[in-house]
């Protein structure tokens, strides 16, 4: 089959960008003909704040181009990462037109929540879900705290909610866990089009030896990622087991107190991801204390592939990939005792903490190589192909087209 991977990057590289180049490169390896159709957004830079809302909601120019790439090469699939904001949903409308059927990963909760991942304040957050408008991210100027770019994110949901562009134009939904399937369906997305994909590593880091003696944290300094829970566990686990963090964000300042305070706390900074693999290979456990709904990260599954047990909050999909237990430990978030105590019972038990290790390991093979997602990936195009066939007679003209 032929497919068009559409993906609109953000300023900021991330976990999504990652994903879509590493898909993109398996299914050519496996032999599919992808067409790439990428836009960035530093294309915004100097443009008025009234188009760039504009193309938020609908960008015609966008369902154009891609309609013009499915009927000029014969796509069979387009299978949209990003729309947001400069492709728009008017981009499904324009391709199912053309002849193609519609495949959408959802990275986060975008189509639910104006700030795309159900936090507020310092919590978990799901005032707008299943709200028409969701006038509470307005209210409470939930996008780039902004009551006006939420009014543009609130009225991109509405307008294509009422439009039924989310029920009716997108054949099959990927969600990465089973956790984010169902506050999808709770928010209105067709449960019969929402199948579970998770994300996977291309490259494997290969298995480690965990001689260190240390735990590990990677990731962004920020408060939703649970940095200040991990600082404060780490007042009384220091003299135990030494922590080394990696990550750059707006917590920077107060990991490095941390470390200038406390002989075993050690802050590297960001690192590159060979670095970052050696020290996933050496270490004890993984330290994973996010505090808000994550999509899939991968960094748990680079810990998996080493063998590494991993101390996650009991929240969300973290909760549900790693596994107590069986691949590492549950606390409950933004608790530093009980933290502590989940990393002292892993130092208590190093039998438990092997096998966990090597479940990790297993569950890396099993369930996250590239040539099994990538198998997984044509199974769904194949389901979506189905899907538009069994559908095509309730596709709608593009309005305005």
């Amino acid at each position: 089959m032929k497919v068009l991977v559409a993906h609109n990057f953000y300023q900021q590289a991330g976990g999504e960008d990652e994903v879509f180049r590493a898909e993109t490169q398996q299914l050519e390896r496996q032999g599919v003909e992808v067409t790439r159709y990428t836009v960035h957004n530093d294309d915004l830079k100097g443009g008025s704040a009234a188009r760039s809302a504009l193309q938020t909601v609908w960008n015609p120019a966008s369902a154009r181009a891609l309609a013009g790439t499915v009927k000029a090469q014969g796509i069979d699939v387009v299978h949209f990462h990003n729309t947001f904001p400069i492709i728009s949903p008017a981009a499904y409308w324009g391709v199912k037109a053309a002849g193609a059927a519609v495949v959408q990963t959802l990275h986060n909760y975008r189509l639910l929540c104006a700030n795309h991942n159900f936090y507020r304040d310092g919590a978990p957050c799901q005032d707008c879900l299943g709200k028409t408008p969701p006038w509470p991210a307005v209210k409470h100027s939930c996008y780039r705290d902004s009551r006006a770019g939420s009014g543009v994110v609130a009225g991109m949901l509405t307008t294509h909610r009422l439009l039924g562009t989310y029920r009716r134009m997108v054949d099959v939904y990927i969600s990465l866990t089973d956790f984010a399937r169902g506050l999808y369906v709770q928010g209105g997305l067709p449960e019969s089009r929402l199948v579970v994909k998770p994300n996977f590593l291309a490259d494997d880091p290969g298995l480690g030896v965990h001689g260190g003696h240390y735990a590990l944290f990677v990731g962004r300094l920020s408060p939703e990622k649970g940095v200040l829970t991990l600082l404060e566990a780490w007042k009384t686990l220091h003299t135990r087991l030494p922590l080394v963090i990696v990550g750059d964000g707006p917590l920077a300042a107060e990991a490095q107190a941390a470390a200038d305070a406390y002989e075993g706390v050690t802050y590297l900074g960001r690192q590159d991801k060979a670095r970052v693999a050696r020290l996933m290979q050496e270490a004890t456990t993984l330290i994973f204390p996010s505090q808000w709904y994550e999509g899939f990260p991968m960094t748990l599954l680079e810990a998996f592939a080493t063998g590494l047990p991993v101390v996650a909050s009991r929240i969300g999909s973290v909760a549900e990939v790693v596994e107590h237990d069986r691949t590492g430990r549950h606390f409950r978030p933004a608790d530093p005792q009980d933290l502590a105590a989940q990393v002292g019972w892993l130092l208590d038990h190093p039998d438990a903490r092997a096998e966990m290790g090597r479940m990790a390991r297993h569950t890396y093979e099993q369930s996250y190589t590239a040539e099994r997602n990538g198998q997984v990936l044509q199974d769904i195009y194949r389901r979506a192909l189905w899907q538009a066939r069994a559908g095509a007679g309730d596709i709608l003209p593009t309005p305005g087209g």
